[in-house]
C-alpha cells in the first residue's frame, strides 16, 4: 500500500465513521497522540489520531485497527516511518484489557518487535527480504521506543494469550530484566 492508498483508506474511514472526529473523551493511552505532526512523517496521513480514537469504540475498532495496521506497515516485511511514533500508543492500548481489538493490537506490536530487529548484513536472504538497516532507520527508532516503554512490554509479557514464540519476540526487545 503506497502513501496515496494509505491516505485514501484513512479518508474513507473518516467519511464512514465521522463520529470519531467528534469524540471528546481523551483516553489516557492516547495522551499526546494529537500533538504529533503525523502528516510530516513520510507516507503518513494526518488522520492517524482519529484511527487511534476509533480503536476505543467497539463498533469502529475492527475497521480502525485494519486501516491503522495498513498505515503502520510499509509492506509485508517493512515497518512504515510512522511506526516508531505510533508504538507508545499501541503499547498502551494493547495493555488495556478494555480495548476490544486488544489482541489484534498485540499482534501488531509483536510484528513490529520482530521487524525492528537488526538485520545481519552477512545474511543475503535476510537483506534481500528485509533490506539493510541503513536503509530502514525506523527499525532503530522502534527499538528505542520499545526500550523507552519496557515497563509496558513487561505487562504484555504477562498476557496469557501470548504464545511462546510471540512471548520470546517481546522478551527479546525488552531485554534482560
Amino acid at each position: 500500500m503506497d502513501a496515496a492508498d494509505r491516505k485514501a483508506a484513512v479518508a474513507r474511514f473518516l467519511q464512514e465513521h465521522a463520529q470519531v472526529r467528534r469524540a471528546d473523551n481523551e483516553h489516557p493511552a492516547l495522551r499526546g497522540c494529537a500533538e504529533i505532526a503525523w502528516s510530516k512523517i513520510p507516507g503518513c496521513p494526518a488522520g492517524i489520531p482519529f484511527l487511534f480514537q476509533g480503536l476505543l469504540d467497539r463498533a469502529t475498532a475492527p475497521e480502525a485497527e485494519r486501516v491503522l495496521s495498513n498505515v503502520l506497515m510499509g509492506s509485508v516485511f517493512h515497518l512504515s516511518a510512522a511506526m516508531p511514533a505510533a508504538l507508545p500508543f499501541l503499547l498502551r492500548l494493547a495493555a488495556d484489557p478494555e480495548i476490544s481489538v486488544r489482541s489484534d493490537l498485540l499482534d501488531l506490536v509483536v510484528v513490529a518487535a520482530e521487524l525492528s530487529q537488526p538485520v545481519d548484513a552477512s545474511n543475503e536472504r535476510a537483506v534481500l527480504l528485509l533490506g539493510k538497516d541503513s536503509d530502514h532507520p525506523e527499525r532503530e527508532q522502534c527499538r528505542a521506543a520499545f526500550s523507552e516503554h519496557a515497563s509496558l512490554l513487561r505487562v504484555l509479557l504477562d498476557d496469557d494469550t501470548l504464545n511462546a514464540a510471540d512471548r520470546a519476540t517481546l522478551q527479546q526487545v525488552v531485554g534482560p530484566q
